[in-house]
């Protein structure tokens, strides 16, 4: 049984491109018996792979599960964020098969532990990055998982 985890940017360029790309990567991941997929509830990437592995629960795979592995708490995390992606992400999380919450309260390290919990828990890594960007927390994230020995597929 393989565990998948997303990471990724916030800005997506191309979804007319993208889209088709992850929908067609996760069903090759459920054919290589992936069940299990972990996303950490950030705006962009995260929200855009937390709906398409509901969407296919819901219409097509019911066995898959959604995880979300989240910094802190929901109200905390969605301080800044505009009412449009709160609605989102209340929609993802009532409907996420399980929350796990890293920290109590958001603090400095929250997001860097978020990451790490991510690339120790899954198996594949299923990432949006752009490799001249090393300092993000997607490039953490991804280089965190290259040294766990997880697969990664980068579908920027």
């Amino acid at each position: 049984m393989k565990k998948v985890f997303f990471t990724g940017q916030r800005t997506i360029e191309n979804d007319i491109e993208t889209i088709p790309k992850l929908m067609q990567t996760i069903k090759n991941l459920l054919l290589e018996g992936a069940t299990d997929f972990y996303a950490g509830g950030a705006i962009g990437w995260d929200m855009l792979c937390e709906k398409v592995v509901l969407m296919f629960r819901d219409e097509r795979v019911p066995y898959i599960r959604l995880h979300l592995i989240l910094p802190c708490p929901p109200e905390e995390q969605t301080a800044r964020w505009s009412s449009f992606d709160k609605d989102r992400y209340r929609e993802i999380l009532e409907t996420a098969d399980s929350v796990d919450i890293v920290s109590e309260h958001y603090c400095k390290d929250c997001m860097r532990s978020r990451n790490v919990r991510l690339a120790e828990t899954g198996d594949v890594c299923v990432c949006y990055y752009n490799e001249e960007s090393r300092r993000s927390g997607t490039a953490q994230t991804v280089r965190m998982a290259k040294r766990l020995g997880r697969k990664i597929i980068n579908l920027r």
